[in-house]
């Protein structure tokens, strides 16, 4: 028999978005691992037989040779995967507001959510269109909620500026009070054993990357695949402190 619960309904719309969340970050993970294996695998030989293939191309004398153009796709990578992960972070940020908009407004009472509709998109509306720094201070400031990698995402978008309008060089106005630009990705360490199993158990472990004024915005292979782990991390403990919010505003309302 299926519960008609309106809350529980509510718990499976948000179980349902971290799923089809983490469903396009595996295939985001999918495609960049392919990727990198792709280009690990190319040579010259077959870039030169492509580009012979049909026999002409648009201009001539502006084709670039093999180095030239393993260079450019590299430097477009970094872009495409640092302007992917900081849209992933932000579509999760506004996705899982307007539930905790109307968790808000309601007071955890799914009766009221007909007629509380239009604060909780005013307050929807202002939250997208504020700036990203806004945007984790509403967290924190209307539903206690803190971001543990609020930072590194914020990082990720000076990256991304460096990237777009620098040439990847990094400035002074990307940096923080000790004058770096910080990034803290999150990798697999060495795992932590279970006395009652004697298993050890995956654990997630800071990597640390920096960059400072004038260097340039650049990752190895490795540091491009946990960009993604580090912004499924974000993702899943946002789902986690929303959930938390959610029931403690319907234990409430019950009291």
């Amino acid at each position: 028999m299926q519960n008609s619960n309106p809350e529980d309904r509510r718990e499976i719309n948000l179980n349902q978005l971290a799923q089809n969340f983490m469903r396009g970050m595996q295939r985001h993970f999918d495609m960049l691992a392919f990727n990198l294996a792709s280009r690990k695998r190319i040579t010259e030989q077959d870039y030169q037989k492509m580009v012979h293939a049909v026999g002409l191309m648009p201009l001539a004398g502006q084709h670039q040779n093999f180095e030239q153009t393993q260079a450019y796709a590299r430097d477009l990578l970094h872009k495409q995967l640092v302007n992917d992960a900081l849209t992933l972070a932000i579509s999760i940020l506004h996705n899982t507001h307007f539930f905790l908009a109307i968790v808000k407004c309601t007071e955890g009472n799914p009766e009221k959510a007909k007629e509380k509709q239009a604060v909780a998109e005013g307050m929807q509306k202002a939250f997208v269109e504020g700036p990203l720094d806004h945007k984790f201070n509403r967290l924190e400031d209307d539903y206690g909620i803190r971001c543990e990698l609020e930072d590194t995402i914020t990082s990720l978008g000076f990256c991304l500026q460096a990237l777009a309008q620098n040439n990847g060089m990094v400035i002074k106005n990307y940096l923080d009070q000790v004058g770096e630009l910080r990034l803290e990705l999150k990798s697999l360490g060495s795992g932590v054993q279970n006395p009652l199993s004697n298993q050890t158990s995956p654990k997630l472990v800071e990597y640390i990357k920096v960059f400072r004024e004038g260097d340039y915005v650049s990752f190895n292979d490795k540091e491009l695949q946990l960009i993604l782990v580090t912004v499924a991390t974000f993702a899943d403990n946002l789902f986690k402190s929303i959930s938390d919010y959610a029931k403690s505003m319907r234990s409430d309302g019950l009291n």
